[in-house]
């Protein structure tokens, strides 16, 4: 399991792309995500509201949240991983308060991908935080 590069590292790249290439980069990306186990793509796991198929299953602790995911589509996949990488890693109450749609906001995936690849974010972010949130609070 590589350690997943951070939220600023990406945007550093992301920042000197242009079109097609922020899409190889978030393809890219989504490859670099952790192998989620066939046995986890279940109904509870999956994001509600997005084109693709999206699953998210939270492990770790409230100390160091950690996800896995996956995609049934590559550019889809790396905006999982965009959003993982917000998120990976960090104490579950940090997570559960933090603004994601904030931290991602830079990335502007609104105007870079077509509308029914960005519908579902909103639903990624929010099963994190609410994963989040639960553990925090114990």
């Amino acid at each position: 399991m590589a350690d997943m590069r951070t939220l600023e590292d990406i945007q550093e790249e992301y920042e000197f792309l242009e079109g097609d290439e922020r899409y190889r980069l978030l393809i890219e990306l989504g490859r670099e995500l952790d192998e989620m186990p066939a046995a986890l793509k279940t109904d509870a796991t999956l994001v509600r509201g997005c084109s693709a198929q999206v699953w998210v299953y939270p492990t770790g602790n409230s100390d160091k949240l950690h996800f896995v995911a996956d995609s049934n589509a590559a550019i889809t996949k790396g905006i999982v991983a965009l959003v993982i990488a917000a998120v990976q890693d960090k104490p579950a109450t940090e997570v559960a308060g933090m603004d994601v749609a904030e931290a991602l906001a830079p990335f502007d995936l609104k105007n870079q991908l077509s509308s029914n690849r960005t519908q579902g974010v909103p639903n990624m972010i929010a099963l994190v935080q609410e994963h989040a949130a639960r553990i925090s609070e114990g």
